[in-house]
């Protein structure tokens, strides 16, 4: 049986995408910052995580993430 060893990229992006449902979107965003790169294209990254979004989009999705988690307090 010859199973394949997952690309460091595809565990990165696999870990980000559990991150994103899970944590607030700026938490996410300044992880990402943090994160050392190694070379690696983090433009891409970040055009791949938020295609399709504003600042507006990302804005109001921070304060439906906030609105939720006050509901549940």
């Amino acid at each position: 049986m010859n199973k394949r060893t997952p690309e460091q990229e595809e565990v990165i992006q696999e870990a980000l995408e559990i991150l994103e449902k899970y944590m607030a979107p700026s938490k996410l965003a300044l992880l990402i910052s943090m994160l050392p790169w190694d070379g690696g294209d983090s433009v891409a990254m970040r055009e791949e995580l938020f295609a399709g979004e504003t600042v507006d989009s990302l804005v109001e999705k921070i304060q439906v993430y906030r609105k939720s988690k006050l509901s549940r307090v």
